[in-house]
């Protein structure tokens, strides 16, 4: 689908939705405990629902709920022959669960949709084969992997996503052995390490961490906490607070349903968009809320490395800022749904910003005024979300095209850009 939207004002409140990355660590663990949890989570996500799925196949009964989902376990004694696992676009599903599947020793084959299957799984694919998988060949879809995962020493070099370090942490502890995790160099987004410990503690599992080694008892149980609630998603709602950073006079934006002592790391929006020049005011009582005023704002510079995910909405406030903005260290974003070093750029230029791509960031020389247009979402969700925010602030309505990538983590995300004063309106095509 295509949506048209038009420039003006955003203003009022909105509810942040549910974590997409702690509903599918919530669900893993549950799937894999000892009794049903019942987890509240009020919304849906394309990625979500492939974990969903692919629990599912593997043998776990979830009920999807009004507020939320329960799961009744899987059954870890009852091995599996061929188990086919549609992960859609989901890296968290794919990247969780192949080393969880080795070690329940069920033989799978993984079906990739969109560029998943060109994503990097080096240097976690070469570590499952050392330790007893057998896998097809990187950027195969089918993907098949058998075998049976055994305990030991792992080590991971130059850890280009969390994504490999939390699928081992997930795993391990279900192998008959000890095992040790070596991280060699500080992986990429360490906080999604941190936010995949704190889901395991919930659960039971005890993992030692000291420095770059994870040390992992094995033969543990996941043990079900009964009830578990999903924290608001820092990753989706800085696309609001960024919008209001944009926001003019007494206009402003309140995001609410946000835990603010949360170990997501995206809740660095808030400390990046202070330093652009926004104000920020944090409130803890009750349903915990933050509400972001604009301001004169200036060019900054930010390390991107474990806050990809903000990259694109960073980068539509840095166009609109005073003076250069420059993001580093956010290279592995080319290997995301789309490259989005090269699809940020794209879309902002097209609407008459003044960015430069580099090897591992973006140059962004703001202060220009934004212009409508016709862009693509390059078939990725940040990016469609992105030019929505940037299209409320231009001269003219900007037509985003495939803007049903929203669906991937965040479907109503049109829905919420209405409640706040915003124009979106559905193409027919």
């Amino acid at each position: 689908m295509d949506m048209r939207v038009m420039p003006g004002r955003l203003n009022g409140t909105v509810r942040a939705i549910p974590s997409k990355s702690q509903a599918h660590r919530a669900l893993i663990c549950a799937a894999l405990a000892d009794k049903p949890t019942h987890i509240e989570c009020e919304s849906e996500s394309e990625d979500i629902a492939a974990t969903v799925d692919c629990m599912s196949t593997l043998g776990a009964s979830i009920q999807r709920e009004p507020g939320g989902y329960t799961v009744d376990p899987l059954k870890r004694e009852k091995k599996q022959d061929a188990v086919s696992l549609h992960c859609g676009e989901s890296g968290s599903t794919f990247r969780f669960l192949l080393p969880i599947v080795g070690a329940l020793g069920h033989n799978a084959s993984y079906i990739l949709k969109g560029r998943l299957s060109q994503r990097p799984l080096s240097p976690l694919y070469e570590e499952l084969i050392r330790h007893g998988n057998e896998l097809s060949p990187q950027g195969s879809s089918p993907f098949f992997a058998s075998g049976q995962l055994v305990p030991g020493r792992y080590s991971l070099d130059n850890v280009v996503s969390s994504q490999f370090v939390s699928g081992l942490l997930f795993a391990l502890p279900l192998l008959e052995g000890d095992s040790e995790l070596h991280l060699n160099g500080k992986p990429e987004s360490f906080p999604y390490i941190e936010l995949t410990m704190v889901m395991l503690k919930k659960f039971g599992i005890q993992i030692g961490f000291d420095d770059t080694v994870f040390s992992i008892p094995g033969g543990q149980t996941y043990r079900s906490p009964g009830e578990l609630r999903v924290e608001g998603d820092w990753s989706n709602a800085a696309f609001w607070l960024g919008a209001g950073a944009l926001c003019a006079g007494a206009d402003s934006i309140t995001c609410t349903n946000l835990d603010l002592q949360s170990r997501q790391g995206d809740m660095a929006a808030l400390e990046i968009l202070a330093r652009f020049g926004a104000r920020v005011e944090c409130n803890e009582k009750g349903d915990s809320s933050v509400t972001i005023y604009g301001g004169k704002l200036r060019g900054i510079e930010i390390d991107a490395r474990d806050v990809p995910d903000l990259v694109p909405i960073l980068a539509v406030v840095a166009a609109l800022a005073g003076g250069t903005t420059v993001i580093r260290n956010a290279g592995r974003l080319r290997a995301k749904e789309s490259d989005r070093l090269a699809t940020v750029t794209d879309v902002l230029n097209g609407l008459g910003a003044d960015v430069t791509e580099t090897e591992d960031g973006l140059i962004i020389r703001g202060g220009a005024a934004l212009k409508g247009g016709k862009v693509s979402s390059h078939g990725d969700h940040r990016i469609a979300m992105a030019s929505a925010i940037a299209a409320t602030t231009g001269a003219g309505p900007v037509v985003i095209l495939g803007a049903e990538a929203v669906n991937k983590s965040y479907h109503n995300f049109f829905d919420d850009l209405r409640l706040l004063g915003g124009s979106a309106q559905l193409i027919e095509t």
